[in-house]
């Protein structure tokens, strides 16, 4: 009986391991839509266009690098 049950478990452990595997496209695509999102809800908050907040971004990037 013992060797029966050896048998059911044998391809348990033949099984070959998952492992987690980081996608770098999923962040950036992630990283994207976050700033897509962000720069709708500008568009809304201000009542501007996209041009309008891709500028206030620009100018809020180069106060930070002169600092």
């Amino acid at each position: 009986m013992a060797g029966v049950f050896e048998q059911l478990g044998w391809p348990l452990h033949r099984r070959p391991r998952i492992e987690r595997q980081v996608f770098p496209s999923f962040r950036l695509d992630r990283k994207a839509l976050e700033l897509q999102t962000a720069k709708e809800i500008l568009q809304e908050v201000f009542g501007t266009t996209s041009g309008e907040v891709e500028e206030m971004i620009r100018l809020r990037l180069a106060e930070q690098e002169a600092l």
